[in-house]
């Protein structure tokens, strides 16, 4: 009897001592499973944004979970960041443009990071000298009009034509305020007209555009819905339409004076704790997603070996890019809003 329950003893301890292992291996592989979080922009995150087949084919691949955050706009997005500068909550950013890269930098956010992708994207893309913001993909601003809506005699070969009266209520505009795009349009006048000359084009276009909404998804929603001809948005946005919807009936409409260009980055932020994770997902988003980006985002890839579909023949090149330098609009960003903000309020 003696034996008998010593031999039982031993099953408990053994039995026990079993259970223990199980649970100390099970946190442990739960403790390692690594899980990053990425904020991008709203338009990135949706269904019909390259954002949930991106997350998918990296989770397949690393292993690692991605917290997949739509923080508004990029304008929103930069600002939630900073908000959050003491109590982090993110490790990559994905979506702050080139001609917001100096707010950004102001606020100490992101770590360089020189990632090997770097090498295949070309040197006039890499608008940051020191990789703290990554160029994943770049295209230039742009009117897309409604060919079903809009006689051929109406489409704009110029900026200046959007104010004549016959274009009345037929253009939607965006905030430079509260979106990334509004920002392009209104330093794409700057370029064009210079500091002595935008503010008149503004005043001619507030009693003549439909109206001017918060962001780029409201007046892209409105002009395929068909309430006005003419939108500001991107010279590739026609590759979205003939990719998801086979119809060429959207089309750019191309300026004599040139073209706004935006380059759009990603960054690690400086405060995330597992930067290894992070710098894995940007390494991925500038060469397996390359592709998937292009498509989704209707925007040029950055990294040169990505072969673009045929659909991007609906996407025309403007013979001439425009842009500011970076410390130009960190000097001058500030008093050109605040001079916008009078013009539009009077």
């Amino acid at each position: 009897m003696i034996k008998h329950r010593s031999i039982v003893a031993v099953l408990a301890i053994l039995l026990v001592s079993s259970l223990l292992f199980s649970q100390g291996k099970m946190e442990t592989q739960a403790s390692s499973q690594q899980e990053i979080t990425v904020y991008a922009y709203d338009a990135f995150c949706g269904d019909w944004g390259p954002g949930p087949t991106i997350v998918t084919a990296f989770e397949e691949k690393t292993g690692i979970k991605v917290n997949l955050v739509s923080a508004g706009d990029a304008i929103e997005m930069l600002i939630k960041v900073k908000g959050e500068k003491n109590n982090p909550l993110a490790d990559v950013v994905v979506g702050i443009s080139d001609d917001m890269a100096a707010k950004a930098y102001e606020a100490d956010l992101f770590e360089p990071y020189k990632s090997p992708a770097l090498n295949s994207i070309p040197s006039f893309l890499q608008f940051d000298p020191q990789s703290r913001l990554l160029p994943f993909d770049y295209g230039n601003f742009a009117f897309v009009y409604d060919s079903e809506k809009l006689p051929s005699d109406m489409i704009p070969t110029s900026l200046g034509q959007l104010t004549e009266p016959k274009y009345k209520d037929k253009v939607l505009l965006i905030d430079p305020r509260t979106s990334s795009v509004g920002l392009g349009m209104l330093l794409w006048t700057i370029e064009v007209y210079g500091e002595e000359g935008y503010l008149s084009w503004w005043k001619a276009m507030k009693d003549n555009a439909l109206t001017i909404t918060e962001g780029w998804s409201s007046a892209y929603g409105l002009f395929t819905e068909g309430e006005a001809p003419l939108v500001l948005s991107y010279a590739t946005s026609p590759v979205y339409h003939v990719t998801f919807e086979n119809t060429t009936r959207y089309r750019t409409a191309l300026f004599s004076e040139g073209h706004s260009t935006t380059i759009e980055g990603v960054g690690l932020l400086s405060s995330s704790k597992k930067k290894d994770a992070a710098k894995q997902f940007i390494d991925f988003l500038l060469t397996d997603a390359q592709l998937d980006v292009a498509t989704a985002n209707s925007m040029y890839p950055t990294n040169s070996d990505t072969v673009l579909p045929p659909a991007f023949d609906w996407a025309p090149k403007p013979e001439k890019s425009l842009s500011l330098d970076t410390l130009s609009i960190e000097k001058n960003l500030d008093r050109w809003l605040t001079e916008w903000t009078q013009v539009m309020s009077r």
